[in-house]
């Protein structure tokens, strides 16, 4: 079965974004990009970068991980507000959306319906894993279904901002096992989590 990874970068202290909700490693971004970074997405995670990031750094790799991306209406417009109608054409995307009336590029499906539903319905289907971009909003909608988390912890804080989860959940807490890390010399740790079936 196909599992939902929410696969998402996050400061020591817990924020996936500032409090504008813009993308922080845009041209204007606090986020750290070191070089070995850099490099580590494209040799472990090229499907995950966006085409733009993808043409200029000359990556082809379809990747192995995941061949679907899901993502909330708030983080999908941030690459509209660039001009990028669909930042992901090479994989499935599909946008959880009770307010966009039809999808701005043919490519992109959006999803009104019950984000739960769909997500154990594409779980059903042959393919790679789904990756959860976020945000911290959809993250909360499908808590219960994720199954594995991957950090990608820039060595920063930024004491406010959205945060990984957007808090407005109900309390629930779950175990997580780590199953794999890797330490940049620059300081940013990748680190993945699996869900323990039982509950804390």
């Amino acid at each position: 079965m196909r599992r939902l990874v929410y696969y998402i970068a996050t400061t020591l202290d817990g924020f996936i974004a500032g409090p504008d909700g813009a993308d922080p490693s845009g041209p204007n971004g606090f986020w750290p990009i070191a070089d070995d970074y850099l490099q580590h997405l494209v040799t472990e995670y090229p499907e995950t970068l966006p085409a733009p990031a993808r043409a200029a750094l000359s990556v082809t790799a379809e990747g192995t991980r995941f061949d679907t991306v899901l993502e909330g209406r708030r983080s999908y417009e941030i690459g509209l507000a660039a001009g990028i109608t669909d930042a992901f054409p090479h994989l499935r995307h599909l946008v959880f959306s009770r307010t966009l009336s039809e999808s701005p590029d043919p490519a992109v499906e959006v999803v009104a319906g019950d984000p739960v539903a769909k997500v154990r319905e594409l779980k059903q289907e042959d393919g790679k894993d789904l990756w959860l971009i976020g945000g911290g909003e959809l993250a909360d909608a499908l808590y219960s279904e994720i199954d594995q988390l991957i950090l990608k912890v820039a060595p920063l804080t930024i004491s406010a901002g959205i945060p990984l989860f957007s808090g407005k959940a109900t309390f629930d807490p779950r175990r997580w096992e780590l199953s794999d890390h890797t330490v940049l010399k620059s300081g940013a740790l990748f680190l993945t989590y699996s869900r323990v079936t039982d509950r804390a």
